[in-house]
């Protein structure tokens, strides 16, 4: 839970940054391509969290790895590597894609407890797409936990409607009533 705070205050705070100089599309599609460098060359994300090298070979490293992306995305590294979030660049990273990246389809995941019809499925995702102003793909997941309704799991975000979570709410309540 944490992480996700973490990761969607920095998030913010960088399109926020970028807002009016690179734009929140452009920083997007950033953040796409840096997860995939990080992705496809795990020893660079080791090289930043290592502490066996200085600031200073970072920030030089940093320059010359990712010197076609902008200055502000190299800022936002940097700053990260200074405040020792660079660990969190994944979930900034992320996050940022889920909530920004315009006209792509963001993966969620449905989980039932029971088969649902076709047309119910499509209608969740309908309400999905409007609340959310995004195109999902769903991928369906059955979950006997559950014990009835749906959960839905988009990216850092979980809708649970189930009556697992209800049952769970119920539980707590009664632990924490005090009785005379």
């Amino acid at each position: 839970m944490r992480e996700k705070i973490i990761a969607k205050r920095y998030a913010e705070a960088f399109l926020a940054y970028v807002k009016l100089s690179v734009g929140i599309p452009e920083a997007a599609e950033e953040l796409k391509n840096l997860k995939f460098i990080f992705l496809k060359n795990p020893d660079f994300q080791e090289f930043l969290n290592n502490l066996g090298f200085i600031y200073s070979e970072k920030c030089r490293v940093i320059d010359a790895v990712l010197k076609d992306f902008s200055e502000e995305t190299r800022i936002f590294i940097k700053l990260l590597l200074e405040k020792g979030r660079i660990a969190n660049i994944m979930a900034i990273c992320d996050y940022v894609r889920v909530n920004y990246s315009p006209g792509e389809r963001v993966s969620a995941l449905l989980k039932t407890s029971y088969s649902l019809d076709l047309d119910l499925i499509r209608e969740i995702k309908e309400k999905l797409e409007n609340k959310f102003n995004k195109r999902f793909k769903l991928h369906l997941e059955l979950d006997a936990a559950l014990l009835g309704g749906i959960q839905v799991t988009i990216g850092n975000t979980v809708i649970d409607g189930s009556v697992r979570r209800r049952l769970d709410e119920l539980k707590e309540k009664l632990m924490t009533a005090r009785v005379n």
